[in-house]
This record gives C-alpha cells, sequence and structure tokens, in this order.
C-alpha cells in the first residue's frame, strides 16, 4: 500500500489548476487596498467593507457548497463554479465607480467559495487511502508557490505601469488556464450522497469540529488584519512601496519550508503534534509584527508566520477530514475553508475600522490577541478533543 502512486495524473491537475486559483486571486489581494484608494479615492473603513463583502459572500458560498459538492457531480461543479470565478474577473475592468465595483468583488466570492472547496474535495478524492494525509499536506503547497510568486509580479506591474487593468486581465488568464485543465480530468463515477440522510446542520458543517473551527476562525482573523493591510501599511508607515512584494516572497517562504518539512510527520500520522508547531510559530511572528515597527520586524515576521501556518493548516484539514466519515468528505473540507472565511472576514472589517481610527498599531495588536485566544483553545480543547474522536 505504501508504494501506492501519489502523483497521479487527476492529482497532478488539481494540484496546478489550485495553483492557477490563487495565482489569480493573490495578484489581487495585496494591491487591492491601494487601487481602492488611488481610483475611487476610498478610505480604510470603506475599504475594509469593500473586501469584508468578497469574505461573507465565499462564506455564504462555502457553507453550501460541502453539501453540493457531496450530493452531485463533483466535476459538474467544479467546472460550472471554475467559469464563473474565471469571468467575474472582467468585471474588475468594466466596473467604473466604487458602488459597482464592490458588487463585482462581493459576488466573485460565491464562484471563489465553490471552486476551492470543489477542487480541493476531488483532489482527496483521487488521492490513493495511503497517501491522503501525506497528499493533503503537498496539495497546499500550490497555494504556497501562488503566494509566493503572484503578489510580487502584481506589485512589479503596478510599480512599473500603475497600470491596474493589465492585473486584472492577467488573473483573469490565468484563471482561465486553471479551467481548461480541469476540462481535462477523468473521475470515476461515485455513489452521490444525496437522499441518503435528512438535511441537517451537519450537512453543511462539521459540527463535530466545531471546537476546532473556533480556534481556526482566531488564526484566519490575525491573517486577515495582515494580509489586507500589509501593502498599504508599508507604504504609509514604512515607506517600502514595493516591500510587500517581499513579504509574501517570505511568508511563501516560510509556507513551503514547513509544509515540505512537516509532510514526514503528517505521513507517520502526526497531526495534532505538526498543528502544535503551527500555532506556537505562529503566535511568535504575529508578536514580531506587532511589536516591531521596522523594516526587519517586517519581514521576520513574515518568515515566521509563514514557517507557523505551513505546520498549521493542513494538520488542521486533516482534523476535520478525519473527524468526518467519508460520505462527508465535501462538509468537512468546507468546514475549515468557512472557517478561515469567517477569520478573514472579521479580521478584514475589524482591521480597516481600528487602522482608519486608532492607526495600524492597534489593528495589528488585535491580530495577536486572536491569534493568542486560537492558541490557548489549540492546547486546552482542540488536541485533545481530535485525538478521541477521530475515525482514522
Amino acid at each position: 500500500m505504501s508504494n501506492e502512486k501519489l502523483w497521479n495524473a487527476n492529482y497532478i491537475k488539481l494540484w496546478v489548476a489550485n495553483f492557477m486559483i490563487f495565482f489569480s486571486f493573490m495578484l489581487l489581494t495585496p494591491l487591492l487596498p491601494i487601487y481602492l484608494s488611488e481610483h475611487f479615492g476610498a478610505n480604510k473603513d470603506t475599504i475594509g467593507l469593500v473586501l469584508f463583502g468578497y469574505a461573507v459572500m465565499a462564506l455564504v458560498a462555502r457553507l453550501f457548497s460541502g453539501y453540493i459538492v457531496d450530493s452531485f457531480p463533483r466535476k459538474m461543479v467544479l467546472l460550472i463554479s471554475f467559469t464563473l470565478f474565471t469571468l467575474f474577473f472582467v468585471g474588475y475592468v468594466a466596473a467604473g465607480s466604487l458602488m459597482l465595483f464592490a458588487l463585482v468583488r462581493t459576488m466573485h466570492g460565491v464562484p471563489f467559495g465553490f471552486t476551492t472547496v470543489s477542487n480541493s474535495t476531488v483532489a482527496i478524492d483521487v488521492l490513493p487511502s495511503s497517501r491522503r494525509t501525506e497528499g493533503i499536506g503537498l496539495y497546499g503547497l500550490s497555494n504556497n508557490l501562488a503566494s509566493a510568486i503572484s503578489p510580487s509580479i502584481a506589485i512589479w506591474i503596478y510599480v512599473s505601469t500603475h497600470n491596474f487593468d493589465i492585473i486584472f486581465w492577467l488573473a483573469m488568464i490565468v484563471a482561465l488556464l486553471g479551467l481548461i485543465i480541469n476540462s481535462t480530468l477523468h473521475l470515476q463515477p461515485r455513489q452521490l450522497a444525496v437522499g441518503k440522510q435528512a438535511v441537517s446542520l451537519d450537512r453543511f458543517f462539521l459540527v463535530k469540529g466545531f471546537g476546532e473551527a473556533l480556534t481556526m476562525v482566531c488564526f484566519a482573523f490575525s491573517y486577515g488584519v495582515l494580509s489586507t493591510y500589509v501593502a498599504i501599511y508599508g507604504k504609509e508607515a514604512l515607506g517600502i512601496e514595493g516591500g510587500s512584494g517581499t513579504f509574501f516572497l517570505l511568508l511563501s517562504v516560510g509556507l513551503i519550508l514547513s509544509r515540505l518539512q512537516g509532510n514526514k510527520a503528517l505521513r507517520q500520522g502526526k497531526i495534532a503534534y505538526n498543528a502544535a508547531i503551527g500555532v506556537c510559530v505562529s503566535l511568535l511572528g504575529y508578536l514580531i509584527f506587532a511589536a516591531l515597527h521596522n523594516q526587519f520586524g517586517y519581514y521576520a515576521a513574515a518568515l515566521a508566520i509563514g514557517l507557523g501556518n505551513g505546520h498549521m493548516y493542513p494538520a488542521y484539514q486533516n482534523m476535520f477530514v478525519d473527524l468526518a466519515p467519508h460520505s462527508q468528505r465535501g462538509t468537512a473540507n468546507s468546514s475549515i475553508l468557512v472557517s478561515w472565511d469567517v477569520g478573514v472576514g472579521l479580521g478584514i472589517l475589524l482591521g480597516g475600522v481600528l487602522s482608519e481610527n486608532y492607526g495600524f498599531g492597534p489593528a495589528f495588536w488585535s491580530a495577536w490577541l486572536v491569534n493568542l485566544l486560537g492558541f490557548l483553545g489549540f492546547w486546552l480543547y482542540v488536541r485533545g478533543h481530535f485525538t478521541r474522536n477521530k475515525l482514522r
């Protein structure tokens, strides 16, 4: 069983397509606050509200996406959502007012939510059972590589041309390539979950993983504050206009290194151990960012947060999958993403309010304090709960 092939053709396609999803997504993420400020004159409160809408709609989509992915042919759900995700990039170019841009950005969260859940669920399906834990960890490398390369390219384009339309069109082209790749998937027919049990809360969210979800909300809140405001903070407070590209590069280097290093522990079934390392290192990274308002703190925090999240997130994803029966794999997968969306959305919203009214310092300290709550929740509850209740 240990010789079963991990990198089969379908898994490679889904891995590359996921890279395309997050490459196109991360092209926009670090620059949208600057775009909204420069192009529409939006203040930080308004920026937070506009970007919060995207997170809310991604959250709503993911609440239903697990159930839909479990109940309908997964390839069909994946291709429909991927097509809509790709087409929405045209709306950014066409939007001529802040209101219209906010509407396009908000509604784009729906296909993004469905696409990420369906793509990752199908990726788990095509993995051999003996390599699943390892494969889930390696799947996240596609996100991390995209996050390493994409923001740097976007910021280079912005600094060189100050033309955001180029970035929007590039995002659409990359997403289209991912859609084309996924259209060539060859999946085995599977028995659908529809009709097997009554519709209940547990069909939309993995209630068994509620404690894990709450701590994930805390970790995501911290990331939502930092990732959204790091570019504008670097530009306004530290005078490093292109520095957020290096920030995201170091963040991604940390993510990649920790995923590669932690994959051995995941392969050995040391899921809680991997998560424990991650939550400790992440907490240190957010403390560095909040406490040191200089270039050293800016870049050192990026590397530390990347190292921490690279251990924590794949471990948590395995927790959700291992707490759920096979018939609820899509629900388990959407549940961790829903938790992440809730946290990121709250981080974007509160980070905008705090930075606009009190400055960046309180916003980044709030990120550390909420991360501390997640850290305590993991050590006091999640670690023991997972060990007692895992199914595999």
